[in-house]
């Protein structure tokens, strides 16, 4: 039988190098990429150009404020 201080050892010593082998990122680091609909309108501001007397011109300043 193995004294208690010797399994704990092992365990311990185990368990650092299974975690420190499993973590870490594989392959290369990259930027990501902006998504493909950046450019597309958003639903307020489709509703809002989608409104009766609404202007191009008037959208675009209400799409411009935060």
């Amino acid at each position: 039988m193995l004294p208690i201080h010797q399994i704990l050892v092992t365990t311990a010593v185990l368990g650092a190098v299974m975690a420190l082998s499993a973590c870490g990122q594989k392959g290369p680091l990259a930027l990501p990429e902006p998504p493909a609909g950046v450019e597309r309108p958003t639903l307020p501001q489709v509703l809002r150009s989608s409104l009766p007397g609404a202007t191009p011109a008037a959208s675009a300043a209400s799409a411009a404020r935060p």
